[in-house]
């Protein structure tokens, strides 16, 4: 039988990267805007912006990406109020397809949120640096420990990204195989997860244990820890720590609340508690993590 290689298709390619960041900023950080002869995505993970692209503002919330194309004049403000924290990743690519993706506001689903997600984790394995430094203006590879192929996926990520969105929003859609793929794989969750989810957001000021999540969110205990331990690697009730000091940086950025206010809208039984969690996990207290941020904020201003 002779068989004949099938040369696979390019439909979109990217062909460097220029920056990647993960801004927390303060409520009230202010960017003077800037325009460039590539690519930038932005992405609102949490809070809520205003954005502006030449002569057009457009409010983002959670789940919203803009594009800006080419020399587009861009710039963020925010609005005093809810504090953000965005995905910003700058590229080149010449692909014909990516026309479609001027002057747009999109919205991300689960599997392009997961993809962003693995961006960043592959940006920190391959570079050194601050991905929370708005004024840092080149990639330094790692060359201590840098992860295996992390390069070739950050860029495999984000032309999936592309893709999904360019699939979901500009192209016929393709049908969806409807048997039984298997367990989710690391970045893509399934209902179960995102009903724990929910359910943790919804309670983060209190102080919950492994039987009451398992008891409201109708799982097991073994269910619960080996999902958390696939998706996170590390066990739920670390996890929900690690949401509450996400939550106790954006009280923090949001410049409304001190910090034993801060400890107790999250329900820590005291404000030193708060302060060591804090620490352990940010390796700051949360003094110094409110100058840093504010630090970068006002960098060059």
């Amino acid at each position: 039988m002779a068989y004949k290689c099938t040369r696979l298709r390019t439909t979109l390619s990217v062909h460097s990267i220029i920056s990647i960041h993960y801004f927390d900023y303060m409520s009230d950080f202010t960017f003077p805007g800037e325009s460039h002869d590539f690519w930038e995505l932005l992405c609102v993970d949490k809070g809520e912006i205003d954005a502006v692209a030449d002569d057009r503002r457009y409010t983002l919330k959670r789940g919203s990406i803009i594009f800006h194309k080419p020399n587009e004049f861009h710039n963020v403000i925010t609005n005093g109020r809810i504090a953000p924290s965005l995905v910003v990743i700058a590229f080149e690519c010449h692909s014909p397809c990516m026309k479609a993706f001027r002057n747009q506001v999109l919205t991300v689903q689960e599997t392009e949120s997961a993809l962003l997600a693995q961006i960043i984790i592959e940006t920190r394995r391959a570079f050194q640096g601050r991905l929370d430094d708005p004024y840092q203006e080149e990639l330094i590879r790692n060359n201590l420990s840098p992860g295996f192929g992390s390069e070739q996926l950050i860029r495999n990520y984000l032309e999936e990204l592309l893709i999904h969105l360019y699939r979901r929003y500009f192209a016929n859609p393709l049908p969806v195989p409807t048997q039984n793929m298997g367990r989710p794989s690391l970045g893509r969750p399934n209902e179960t997860y995102n009903r724990i989810i929910r359910y943790m957001e919804e309670h983060i000021t209190e102080q919950l244990t492994i039987e009451k999540i398992c008891k409201n969110t109708l799982v097991s205990r073994s269910r619960l820890q080996k999902m958390f331990a696939e998706f996170h690697g590390c066990g739920v009730m670390e996890f929900f720590t690690l949401m509450k000091i996400d939550t106790a940086k954006e009280l923090i950025r949001g410049n409304q609340l001190n910090f034993t206010q801060v400890s107790d809208r999250l329900g820590y039984t005291s404000v030193h508690y708060f302060s060591r969690q804090f620490k352990k996990v940010t390796h700051m207290t949360p003094s110094e993590y409110a100058s840093s941020i504010r630090l970068l904020s006002e960098k060059n201003h």
